[in-house]
């Protein structure tokens, strides 16, 4: 026994020497990983400084108003367009152009007008009429350039310089923009009911031609569209989404509640009930295996009959069957193995959730601690997504050549719009504008915008992995605190919680930082990863393809690795007070010294909380689906009417979900903790006078022994 203890403390690091004075998380402590520590707080003040010079330069005007083929902002205040809050297209009909999907712009001028047109009329027949026919005539002009009022200009020079429309038609506001005012009559599409229009250029066209185009550049605003419902629903819903997250708070609340007293029929539950499906399985596996003899075709193998599209066909024969109860034959045999095999560490992982609810029954604070978390990392989201949209607003209006003509050899090139007329690309490329595209420029500040992006983009996953890392020490120490409180609870400190948050921010911020960069580095790759494939897709090889898959994987695996290192790091860092390598270093051994029992316990927890959070998401959505589809007829006439009732019952499913999955990792890193420590107490105590154990009374008598030496405690 004692080679084998020596060869278990050299493969999983060598034998520590425990403080016999050693009474919980350590109060006498000194900073960690202090360098680390100051090039966070540094990032962090360089992350502000970025936010404010993206402030400076940006403007999320750009966003939220349309802006005209000169860059000026339709609706702006104190500017000339400050009345004129709508975006008119002087020909529409290009906007069916493939020019629209590419560049978001529709290559026609673009106007910004009070209201849209209200009538048909072309210029030449406004021209022909305007000196009998004034009021055509001023109508007509507010659709055209500001200033002009000068309709004895010949028709071939206006519609050159683009100095009016060459029609109107009737128009309705959408999204701020001017789109024809379409109608179904008796099934044919019409406008102001004419299924007919004159393009102005002497032609007759269909409306057809209008929905067409129309479509163009709807196809890039539909997502505003839905957007712009979807935040009606929430305006109108909110309050009722607010009462189903309060229901779904409550509920979870209750199940942690009732999982003190029912976590060992829950799960034993679940392991009989496995049981018997697989054994009815593998009884109708038998019968229609027995079913199938004597039928024509039933004993054709599968190599026989092939690959075959169609699955049905393969339940035709018996082989399929046998291998089907073979299969679950198999599984069934293994679950009861590992039934009495491992039956003493699945009652000891039971005994540890029923301590973990006991815990936090002790410190009903805990479970409201991922509020915190939450402020945190919402501060840290929003702070991210304003930063991106002032850095993504940032810079000058750039003007780009638009052109029907895809051979156009000058299209997409940057041009000034007031010289524009004076080159050659109207006579090479007819039709040809110079239209605004978006915003840059060409200043050391721009030139790095994406670098800018990028680094937005990780410190962003750096500060919300620590927060995430500062609530699981935090955490983890209070929980601590419970465990090693030898008479339980007269001897928990007073407010543990507070407590273990102000030796977490005052000595242990280097540390969390440490494991949040690693974290976010690994984090940041992925993101590149998948940028990478996004453009890549199509025109990459089979090998490209292959290398992508196999690196996202490979990375994806590593996330996890380190989240579950970092996790039981922070537990170490809590207890002991250590830097973060040298906890988790000593967290991986004692995990590793420990193997099985971490397998059963994490099985078991994970089980046991995916069921909660099933209930209560469930259970909570199936209220707010009859509640919003007006199937409660006490509340009916209670129900706001909504444009999409899914928005609220996904929002509450969703919201439910996290607010269980809130509730419940408080539950998860009470069991990691007390695990941990529960190890710890078998290594450094051996149930004797000298060395009691701390574990609670219930834990104890699981273990079977009295007294335990170290070295046979561990494993």
């Amino acid at each position: 026994m004692a080679r084998k203890g020596e060869a278990s403390a050299h493969l999983y690091g060598e034998p520590r020497k425990f403080d016999p004075k050693f009474r919980g998380p350590i109060h006498n402590r000194h900073c960690t990983d202090v360098i680390c520590c100051v090039i966070f707080i540094v990032v962090i003040l360089g992350y502000i400084a970025l936010g404010v010079v993206a402030w400076v330069h940006g403007d999320p005007r750009k966003v939220i108003y349309p802006t005209d083929s000169y860059g000026q902002f339709c609706g702006q205040k104190e500017t000339l367009n400050e009345n004129k809050t709508i975006l008119f297209y002087f020909n529409i009909l290009k906007c069916a152009s493939p020019v629209v999907l590419i560049n978001l712009q529709c290559p026609t001028t673009q106007l910004c007008v009070s209201k849209c047109p209200d009538r048909f009329a072309t210029y030449i027949d406004v021209q022909a009429s305007y000196r009998y026919k004034p009021d055509q005539w001023n109508y007509f002009r507010q659709f055209c350039k500001p200033g002009f009022n000068n309709p004895r200009k010949s028709v071939a020079q206006v519609l050159r310089d683009e100095d009016c429309p060459s029609m109107i038609i009737p128009s309705r506001p959408f999204l701020k923009r001017c789109f024809p005012d379409f109608s179904t009559k008796n099934g044919v599409l019409t406008v102001a009911n004419q299924t007919t229009f004159k393009d102005g250029g002497g032609k007759t066209r269909n409306v057809t031609d209008l929905r067409e185009a129309a479509n163009g550049i709807n196809n890039v605003l539909d997502a505003r569209s839905i957007g712009v419902k979807i935040f009606e629903d929430y305006a109108i819903s909110w309050y009722w989404i607010l009462i189903g997250l309060f229901i779904a708070m409550m509920l979870s609340l209750l199940f942690l509640v009732l999982l003190r007293f029912t976590a060992g029929v829950l799960f034993w539950i679940f392991i009989f009930g496995v049981i018997g499906i697989i054994g009815y399985g593998i009884w109708h596996c038998y019968w229609e295996y027995d079913h199938l003899k004597g039928i024509p075709g039933s004993d054709l193998t599968v190599y026989d009959i092939g690959f075959q599209t169609d699955f049905k066909v393969y339940l035709q024969l018996r082989q399929t069957w046998l291998a089907f109860m073979i299969i679950l034959c198999g599984v069934e045999v293994i679950i009861i193995l590992m039934l009495i095999f491992l039956r003493n560490r699945i009652r000891i992982a039971i005994a540890l959730l029923k301590e973990g609810s006991r815990a936090i029954g002790y410190i009903m604070s805990t479970l409201f601690y991922p509020i915190v978390t939450f402020i945190l990392i919402a501060i840290c989201i929003s702070y991210w997504a304003v930063t991106a949209v002032f850095l993504a607003t940032s810079g000058e209006p750039v003007y780009k050549v638009m052109a029907n003509q895809t051979l156009c050899k000058y299209a997409n090139l940057t041009c000034d719009p007031e010289t524009f007329n004076t080159t050659n690309v109207t006579k090479l490329c007819p039709g040809a504008q110079c239209t605004f595209a978006f915003y840059g420029g060409e200043s050391l500040y721009h030139k790095y915008i994406f670098i800018f992006q990028l680094a937005n983009a990780f410190v962003f996953l750096w500060l919300v992995n620590f927060a995430i890392a500062l609530g699981q020490c935090t955490l983890a120490g209070a929980f601590a605190s419970y465990y090693w409180a030898y008479r339980k609870p007269a001897d928990i400190p007073l407010w543990p919680l507070f407590s273990s948050f102000g030796r977490a921010i005052r000595y242990h911020t280097g540390s969390l930082a440490f494991g949040a960069l690693i974290l976010a580095i690994v984090q940041l790759i992925r993101v590149i990863l998948e940028y990478l494939d996004h453009k890549l897709k199509g025109t990459q090889n089979s090998f490209t393809r292959f290398l992508l898959c196999c690196l996202k994987c490979c990375f994806w695996c590593l996330e996890k690795f380190l989240k579950f290192i970092n996790r039981n790091a922070y537990i170490m860092i809590a207890i002991y007070g250590k830097n973060f390598c040298t906890s988790a270093r000593d967290a991986f051994y004692l995990l590793m010294r420990n193997v099985v029992r971490v397998a059963v316990l994490d099985k078991v927890t994970d089980f046991l909380l995916f069921l909660g959070k099933i209930l209560v998401a469930g259970g909570v959505g199936v209220l707010a689906f009859f509640f919003f589809t007006q199937k409660i007829p006490v509340f009916a006439q209670e129900v706001p009417t909504l444009n999409y009732y899914w928005v609220p019952l996904l929002t509450v499913i969703i919201g439910s979900y996290l607010v269980a999955h809130g509730f419940f990792s408080v539950y998860a890193m009470c069991v990691d903790t007390l695990f941990l420590c529960f190890c710890e107490d078998l290594e450094r105590n051996d149930g004797s006078t000298a060395k009691p154990y701390f574990m609670s009374a219930s834990l104890h008598r699981i273990l079977g022994k009295k007294k335990l030496s170290p070295k046979k405690a561990v494993g």
